[in-house]
């Protein structure tokens, strides 16, 4: 449920980073931080799509995989807990590629960057007791 409720809370924060990479809302609202030079910069897409629609399409499928992974019927499934362990490590790889980026190459913060940076991490972290489920241990 932990898994869950964190990715709901990133697909939220990475909806709001699509909509204004696609023009959708005003200039982003960042307060403190450099959030417009981050998502102006050209890390900002992989080709033509945006970062943050790529961890908005990550933290789908946690929440996804985590609500599956709550049913009575994947209790003894193993697929489940290993694609959430997969995913949430893939996570945060990128998102400290992403950290590295921010730091030494662009040199400016985004805030909500650095929110999802530490909202995968805690799903990372999360996701961790699945490994018991993973090797058949209750």
């Amino acid at each position: 449920m932990v898994v869950a409720v964190l990715a709901l809370v990133g697909v939220f924060l990475t909806f709001y980073l699509v909509a204004y990479n696609l023009g959708w809302t005003p200039p982003i609202a960042c307060g403190a931080g450099d959030c417009g030079i981050v998502q102006s910069s050209q890390y900002a897409w992989v080709g033509p799509i945006p970062v943050s629609a790529i961890g908005l399409g990550g933290y789908l499928a946690l929440l996804v995989l985590a609500i599956m992974g709550l049913q009575p019927s994947a209790a003894r499934s193993r697929v489940i807990p290993f694609l959430l362990f997969a995913g949430a490590l893939f996570g945060v790889l990128f998102s400290a590629y992403l950290t590295y980026l921010e730091a030494m190459v662009i040199q400016a913060w985004c805030r909500y960057c650095v929110a999802s940076a530490i909202l995968i991490t805690l799903v990372f972290v999360a996701t961790l007791p699945e490994l018991k489920r993973l090797w058949g241990r209750r």
